[in-house]
């Protein structure tokens, strides 16, 4: 990534660098998810249904007495987070988390970076939440948040001013969700319909917040 050359190799460096290089919070995260998929695995089918009921981001729950006990209302919109439909989901997510993920952990630093990356699935899944208050269906996975870190990426690349103008892939983005919502069909999606519109809110956070977690944007290029 153009913002992102920092922590490049120069000549004579890279010998000891990792086999897979990637930044902390981004190795981790992508080891969390992978290790909950795990032992969703080996708990059986009955108790990961439990597992998605009650960690998964249930709508309805927030607005009707469905019986979840508070600590899953209020644990839910973060668990959700770490939560994937399958194999092929998880493996989209993290390879996309990798991609677009080091970059801004760099620039960020560890801490900023996941409290970045945990709100903005937070605040994906309240819109979702907000726009289908009456839906029984458990949200999962990633996609809200890794949608921020996109949305985060698209800014920092028009301030180096690599990207002209965000409206085109923006726009792209957006329209893909939207038909793909509406359809399904998506990638690792398993044949449901993705919740397009946690994805949007994820993204369009992303793109107006990451000012705040990086300061030094805020005066602009130098």
């Amino acid at each position: 990534m153009p913002f992102d050359d920092g922590d490049r190799p120069g000549p004579g460096r890279g010998t000891g660098e990792r086999a897979i290089n990637l930044p902390p919070a981004v190795l981790w995260l992508i080891g969390i998810n992978v290790a909950v998929q795990l032992l969703r695995l080996l708990l059986g089918e009955q108790a990961d249904q439990e597992i998605i009921l009650q960690f998964g981001l249930v709508p309805a729950a927030y607005t009707t007495d469905t019986g979840q006990n508070v600590l899953s209302l209020i644990a839910a919109p973060i668990t959700y987070q770490f939560l994937h439909g399958g194999w092929m989901h998880l493996g989209i997510n993290m390879l996309t988390l990798a991609a677009f993920g080091a970059p801004v952990e760099r620039l960020l630093g560890v801490r900023r970076f996941v409290l970045f990356y945990l709100v903005c699935g937070v605040v994906a899944g309240l819109v979702h939440i907000l726009v289908y208050p009456d839906s029984p269906d458990p949200v999962v996975g990633a996609s809200g948040s890794i949608s921020g870190i996109f949305g985060a990426v698209l800014m920092l690349m028009r301030y180096v001013g690599s990207l002209t103008s965000l409206l085109p892939v923006a726009g792209i983005w957006i329209g893909l969700n939207v038909f793909f919502g509406l359809f399904g069909g998506a990638p690792g999606a398993g044949g449901e319909s993705i919740a397009w519109v946690a994805h949007i809110a994820g993204f369009v956070f992303g793109l107006v917040a990451i000012r705040f977690f990086a300061p030094r944007l805020t005066n602009g290029p130098t």
